[in-house]
């Protein structure tokens, strides 16, 4: 009797009928985005600051209102969202910094963007889905913080500063912050690009927004406020303000425009950059 034997053959896959394209690396960036545990962690300290620390400082200072100075009453009244909104912002953009930084950096740390580039070898389509997907993502998680921290932070402040989202400027610098957010992202995610390195792009970023953005004032005469003035984060914060200062040489949307001209360049010396080095 014989026996017959049985002997497996491999799979074979299809052929590929067309070359894979922006849709699937659309997909593809968003799956490693949503599945990292560093971008939901990220996403918890931003809602934890936007709302649990700007609540913590509304009430301190709404404490402290009867032992404050005219002066100091005057210049909250003055500036209603300053506690709600501003300073929230100022620390959450820490978190977005870092996050935009560590989309694409991680991946030359752990060396998956070798893998990536082989999936897809069509460099600036792999870019463009990376700033794509960062930026849908940071425009709607900054635009919910944003109102959140506007209608939880009111109710705080009501009794001494009273304010609303019809009140002039108020509605555009609520939805501005969101924008902000997001530019800030796509300028870290940029410089992330450039530099490759997660510690030395973070450095970079914060250094830019919180050394030389400041130490631009201390330049003398008028070429000084326009340089202090054009420094991105400068430009871009300004969009959160509901009224113009006499002292501002932009407007609120030209402020955001300079900023988002300022993201536009690096994201072009980053795509030149990404496509012309080694990975």
């Amino acid at each position: 009797m014989s026996t017959a034997t049985l002997t497996e053959t491999p799979a074979v896959l299809p052929p590929a009928t067309r070359p894979a394209g922006l849709g699937g690396a659309l997909r593809s960036e968003w799956t490693k985005l949503r599945t990292v545990r560093s971008t939901g962690f990220s996403l918890l300290a931003m809602a934890v600051i936007a709302l649990g620390l700007m609540s913590l400082i509304a009430w301190a200072t709404m404490n402290r209102w009867p032992h404050l100075d005219p002066s100091e009453r005057l210049d909250l009244a003055g500036h209603p969202l300053e506690v709600i909104l501003v300073r929230p912002v100022f620390v959450s953009q820490l978190v977005v910094a870092v996050l935009g930084v560590m989309v694409i950096s991680a991946e030359y740390t752990t060396g998956m963007i070798r893998s990536t580039l082989q999936a897809q070898p069509r460099r600036l389509t792999v870019l463009t889905a990376k700033v794509a997907v960062f930026a849908v993502l940071m425009l709607v998680v900054g635009e919910l913080l944003s109102f959140a921290a506007f209608f939880v932070g009111r109710p705080i402040i009501a009794s001494h500063i009273p304010v609303a989202l019809g009140d002039p400027g108020v509605a555009r610098a609520v939805f501005g912050a969101g924008l902000y957010l997001a530019l800030l992202g796509l300028f870290a995610l940029a410089v992330g690009a450039i530099v490759r390195h997660t510690a030395g792009a973070i450095t970079a970023v914060l250094g830019i927004v919180l050394v030389l953005s400041n130490l631009t004032g201390l330049l003398p005469d008028s070429w000084g406020r326009h340089i202090n003035a054009w420094m991105p984060t400068n430009a871009g914060q300004l969009i959160m303000q509901p009224r113009s200062v006499p002292d501002d040489l932009l407007s609120a949307w030209q402020g955001l425009a300079v900023f988002a001209g300022w993201t536009a360049l690096l994201l072009i010396i980053a795509g030149v950059l990404f496509v012309r080095r080694d990975a």
